[in-house]
């Protein structure tokens, strides 16, 4: 394959994006270094607007391999990924009006906290320690999979940008704290839009224009995007973006340490709420802008596709080659587009190092030292994240040596968060789930999720499921390379063609069904959990929504939790709230004499704030 290196000006625009995110990290630091507080450091003082969190948000969660990968699969695989803005829809409204609001009036910092005061400090730290090794290991990947993409395509050095990226990012996270990832994936947000229009402008124009590009994708099958087949074994069709894309990003949205922790920085609910919605706008802006580019992709190389033609050697080297084709004579342009694709990859990786320092400073370092003071805990914050950066970038080394398992440990993050979406969904939902059917619901959730995704590495799914939409090579350049042709599947048992075959996109739906009927079938089997035992508060009674016609019903629902004691807001205000320290927590009830008040309802807005927050110290 030639490499087409880049230019001065390609070098210059990449590195003023490493110069700007590592400058904003500096700001912050000299701006809050009166508030040095361990507090202020991993959630901004609960004092941020919904503005740039729902920027950060949407970085975040659309990292280098979205918009290196998400092209790539609509080129092979139709437009069919448009379905998406289903299951984006679902999981937003799911996280802000399921689970954040348990989380943000508790006044939790870690995500983690709610399942001791849910259950109890095993359940916690099992959920927590899955947290922090999947997250190592997805990150590592998510740094290194870009850059060798890159490096193989556009000449770009390829542990330059991996020792780039783990350094930038852990500086401006020890640095600025939470503040600092917030204002740096916004900026990095911004530069994502605009080299997504540059691809789709000068694209558009090499392919014969926007309608030239519509007609081409349709006489190419591309635009063939809703398919009601119910076979879960196809890659991709309506029911299985739609249910099992929920699923997968309602395990990475609705219960994950990084994004509930910039939701509950915000001043109020309301933000927090606010900042999820016009998150879902930007998603549907990336998923557009990903949609497109693969469509023009498609018509630029309808003739002469590279993939099966041998001039590279991986589909998510479709993207970058596309853009030294399409930019061959403009300087600047393919460093901007790197950009834009690091840009993913540090907002990923900054928010991962500081979702990462948060939980093991609120679930370890305080456990066993609850009397840290305010300057040593944020020391101790600040040398986590150092920790953390250091070993996301060693991983991203050592996902050079893996091979082929790199596309196993990109599913990791779907595997493992499933099963976590099915613990929380217990707590939250089902009032009379103990301890014991937690812990062994999420067990049954991770084994049954690595079973079917191990199985189906080990078996890959038949061409007919999973092969792509034809690709031409009628008018490449003669070469050496053979056509690809489907894998010759021998020696198969019978469950290889059935259940480890099913779409990748079920993944997280198993481990999450999976995990809440074992959880509820245990709890039955131990000895059901007394609703009377537990806060209000710390259950969402969505059976009210069906119920809502009979007092007798919905009270039948409720399991035994009172949750007609009074108003949330009269409850707080009789200092009835369930957030305290870790010594104060009981196995499934608290101690009334230990309790502080939770963030404070402002009946003008309805909605609760962190006003209360200021006067707490947390444990």
């Amino acid at each position: 394959m030639e490499v087409k290196n880049f230019a001065v000006w390609d070098y210059v625009v990449f590195a003023a994006l490493f110069i700007i995110s590592s400058g904003i990290g500096v700001f912050f630091a000299i701006k809050e270094r009166k508030k040095a507080t361990s507090r202020e450091f991993l959630v901004g003082g609960r004092q941020m607007s919904c503005g740039p969190v729902a920027l950060s948000l949407t970085a975040s969660f659309m990292s280098a391999v979205t918009v290196l990968g998400a092209p790539s699969e609509v080129y092979r695989f139709g437009a069919s990924f448009t379905l998406f803005f289903i299951a984006y829809t679902f999981v937003i409204i799911f996280t802000s009006e399921l689970f954040l609001p348990v989380f943000y009036r508790s006044g939790i910092t870690s995500t983690y906290e709610y399942l001791q005061l849910r259950f109890n400090k095993g359940v916690r730290y099992a959920a927590t320690v899955i947290y922090i090794v999947q997250t190592i290991l997805y990150t590592g990947v998510v740094v290194y999979a870009p850059a060798l993409a890159l490096n193989q395509v556009t000449g770009f050095d390829l542990w330059g940008s991996v020792f780039a990226t783990g350094i930038v990012c852990t500086f401006y996270c020890t640095l600025g704290g939470l503040k600092a990832v917030v204002w740096t994936d916004a900026f990095q947000m911004v530069v994502m839009i605009v080299g997504f229009l540059t691809v789709l402008i000068q694209g558009s124009a090499q392919a014969g224009g926007f309608y030239n590009v519509l007609e081409l994708s349709a006489n190419g099958s591309r635009l063939h995007i809703i398919d009601f087949d119910v076979d879960p074994l196809r890659r991709h069709t309506f029911w299985t973006i739609s249910v099992g894309g929920t699923f997968t990003w309602l395990g990475i949205y609705g219960v994950n340490q990084s994004t509930i922790q910039r939701c509950i920085s915000c001043k109020t609910e309301k933000h927090a709420k606010l900042a999820l919605y016009f998150n879902l706008v930007g998603l549907w802006i990336i998923l557009v802008c990903a949609v497109f580019s693969g469509l023009i992709m498609y018509s630029y190389f309808k003739d002469c596709d590279p993939w099966t033609s041998g001039i590279i050697s991986a589909p998510d080297q479709l993207m970058p080659y596309f853009v030294m084709e399409i930019f061959a004579t403009m300087p600047g342009l393919p460093g901007l587009f790197v950009a834009c694709a690091f840009s993913g990859t540090l907002s990923t990786v900054a928010a991962s190092i500081n979702a990462l320092a948060t939980v093991t400073f609120e679930d370890f370092v305080k456990s066993c030292f609850p009397h840290l003071s305010d300057k040593l805990s944020t020391w101790i914050s600040k040398g986590l994240c150092i920790l953390f950066g250091v070993m996301c970038t060693s991983m991203a080394v050592a996902a050079s040596f893996m091979g082929s398992v790199v596309q196993a440990a990109l599913s990791i993050h779907g595997m493992c968060g499933g099963p976590m979406l099915g613990l929380f969904t217990l707590g939250i939902v089902f009032p009379f789930v103990n301890w014991k059917g937690a812990l062994g619901g999420l067990l049954t959730g991770i084994a049954l999720a690595f079973w079917v995704a191990i199985g189906a590495f080990i078996y890959p799914a038949p061409a007919s499921k999973t092969w792509p939409l034809p690709l031409s090579t009628n008018q490449c350049v003669p070469s050496n390379a053979t056509e690809l042709v489907p894998p010759v599947l021998s020696s198969r048992p019978a469950i290889a063609d059935s259940w480890y075959s099913i779409s990748y996109l079920y993944y997280s739906a198993v481990g999450c069904l999976g995990c809440i009927a074992a959880g509820v079938i245990i709890s039955f089997l131990t000895g059901h959990q007394s609703g009377k035992d537990i806060q209000p508060m710390l259950i969402r009674p969505v059976c009210n929504l069906f119920c809502f016609w009979s007092k007798e019903y919905k009270t039948l629902c409720w399991c035994g939790v009172q949750h007609d004691r009074g108003s949330e807001q009269e409850t707080l205000e009789n200092g009835s709230t369930w957030k305290q320290g870790t010594e104060s927590v009981l196995q499934n009830g608290l101690r009334r004499e230990s309790l502080v008040h939770s963030p404070g309802y402002d009946p003008k807005d309805k909605s609760y704030d962190n006003v209360a927050f200021e006067k707490i110290t947390h444990f």
